[in-house]
């Protein structure tokens, strides 16, 4: 198939290009590089650096003749969306609707979103959420995720564009940007291996569900198959508190240094966890890579990273 893949320079696109490119498909990636990388854009894949918002996206959707859409690019960062949320709708919001556009357009026969059970959900009510809980988001990067997985629903209501939108939990793995945009195992392992100081927002006891990158590429591959549309939770049904967290990867990277809690940053939630229920009755699908096993995996990649580096 002609696949367009947005934010395939970046962590979680990436690692979904190179799978589906192993599978025999013909992918095409849009990316800005704003938090991307040309070093992970799989050589076999067609590249263009542009922002999801330009009109020169419909020129590629004209040429490219695309039958899915997988949709990941976006401003990602929780506090950088408390600090700008015109930015992130823009981004988000806007973006996601040239996309809409265009696959409406040009006859597009799926579109695949990246969304969030991580900030669509907000201060949860019972845990771990499942797919029926109030959609309350506490920060501008929840909104507008949950704000494009509204229009994917109207677009397909008005134009019959089928639609799956993966609500992912938080993610971890390989290729991560350690710079800090979204993942704390990544900032965690670089630091660490460095020999930095790495510091636990708050008291550390705010809980997340970790789900590994491979896993969350494997609800993809699921989702182009899938006949129905709506959304499904992508996530382990588990919380594990950032003081923990930290103490794995201390025990994994081999450091020293004693945990340090800094100040608690605006726009957290405090406890996030999510089913996976729904997605493993309707495409089979569960998580099966372990935190422990997951952080040893994403340790070791840093490891060589830094020797590389070096």
């Amino acid at each position: 198939m002609n696949l367009l893949l947005t934010g395939g320079a970046g962590f979680i696109g990436s690692i979904l290009a190179d799978a589906l490119i192993g599978d025999g498909h013909n992918v095409t990636i849009i990316d800005d590089l704003s938090t991307g990388r040309n070093e992970n854009i799989p050589q076999k894949a067609e590249f263009h650096k542009l922002d999801i918002s330009s009109p020169v996206v419909d020129k590629i959707f004209e040429r490219g003749k695309f039958d899915q859409v997988f949709h990941l690019a976006a401003q990602m960062d929780v506090r950088k969306s408390v600090q700008n949320p015109v930015f992130d709708a823009d981004v988000n919001i806007l973006g996601g609707i040239n996309l809409l556009q265009a696959s409406v357009k040009y006859k597009v026969k799926k579109f695949i979103f990246s969304s969030t059970g991580g900030a669509i959900y907000g201060e949860q009510d019972y845990f771990p959420a499942d797919e029926n809980h109030p959609a309350n988001p506490v920060s501008p990067y929840g909104v507008s995720k949950l704000a494009l997985e509204k229009y994917l629903y109207y677009y397909h209501a008005e134009h019959k564009l089928p639609y799956v939108s993966l609500r992912y939990a938080n993610v971890y793995g390989p290729r991560q940007n350690e710079k800090g945009e979204a993942g704390v195992v990544a900032i965690f392992c670089s630091r660490l291996l460095k020999g930095e100081k790495a510091v636990v927002n708050g008291d550390g006891l705010q809980t997340r569900d970790f789900v590994y990158v491979d896993d969350v590429v494997k609800s993809n591959l699921l989702a182009m198959r899938y006949d129905k549309n709506g959304c499904l939770n992508v996530g382990t049904g588990l919380e594990t508190d950032i003081n923990t967290v930290f103490e794995m990867i201390k025990t994994a990277t081999g450091s020293k240094q004693k945990r340090i809690n800094g100040p608690a940053k605006p726009g957290e939630q405090r406890r996030s966890c999510i089913t996976y229920d729904l997605i493993q009755k309707e495409m089979g699908w569960s998580p099966s890579v372990s935190l422990d096993g997951g952080i040893r995996k994403t340790v070791d990649y840093f490891r060589s990273k830094i020797k590389i580096r070096v």
